[in-house]
């Protein structure tokens, strides 16, 4: 890769809008569900399976079923993304409402 190329390409990541929004993580094998919510919908897959390959994970349920199943048998589904709010207290108060709603009608665990 050129050098403006690469350049053009980190400016285009630094500019980019971060997208909130509600995910779940499956464990097919367990059928175990979990439910969280972030800022950043686009990036959360990533640090939420690294965080479980290194075996730091806070959720220690999630944790337990991923040594217990492995990688193979878990599924990242984003659930819901919600409009750029750019009140922050207004932007987490509605991912927590709909993180709610999610893991009641899922019958999930909070991540």
């Amino acid at each position: 890769m050129k050098r403006d190329d690469r350049s053009a390409a980190i400016a285009a990541y630094r500019e980019r809008k971060a997208a909130p929004g509600i995910y779940a993580v499956r464990c097919a094998a367990s059928g175990e569900v979990w439910v969280g919510h972030t800022p950043t919908l686009d990036t959360v897959r990533n640090r939420t399976w690294f965080t479980l390959r290194m075996g730091g994970h806070v959720d220690h349920g999630i944790q337990a079923a991923w040594r217990a199943h492995g990688a193979d048998g878990f599924a990242f589904e984003e659930l819901e993304r919600l409009e750029e709010e750019p009140v922050a207290h207004v932007r987490e108060s509605a991912l927590k409402t709909r993180a709610a709603h999610w893991r009641a009608t899922l019958g999930a665990k909070t991540i």
